[in-house]
């Protein structure tokens, strides 16, 4: 993460958090992203619900272990798609994947991620206390 001007900056991502919704768009001096269309953040809130409304009665009955072997299922395909590094449109599909199953389990764990997010990381570093972690390189904040 890079701050720059105040704003925090993720992978050519903006990066900002606001009334319980880590938002992000697309960083406009990114140079390969220069040519897409900006698109609309979307709330973890939003999303949560969003995971909750199409898929919520199906996880219920799969409960928590069952979810959870999806999510680590997914897991190891982005692991995968990270190391080919080759197919940009199979590693956003995989990082989307992750997401939406981590709200799988979170809804069936009845955890809202966006206040556990708040929580955690609203007011900095866990480690350090601040919005540029200064935690040794080697340490998990």
């Amino acid at each position: 993460m890079l701050v720059f001007n105040g704003q925090c900056h993720f992978f050519g991502f903006q990066v900002r958090y606001d009334k319980g919704h880590l938002l992000t768009r697309p960083f406009p001096e990114n140079p390969s992203m220069s040519s897409q269309r900006p698109t609309p953040s979307v709330s973890v809130r939003d999303f949560q619900d969003l995971i909750h409304q199409m898929y919520y009665q199906k996880d219920l009955q799969r409960g928590i272990p069952g979810t959870f072997m999806w999510l680590m299922e997914e897991i190891g395909e982005l692991a995968s798609a990270l190391q080919s590094g080759n197919d940009r449109e199979n590693l956003e599909e995989e990082f989307a994947d992750v997401l939406a199953w981590l709200a799988t389990i979170a809804n069936v764990a009845q955890v809202d991620l966006a206040q556990a997010l708040q929580k955690k990381y609203g007011n900095g570093c866990p480690g350090c206390g601040l919005f540029v972690c200064t935690c040794a390189i080697d340490e998990k904040p």
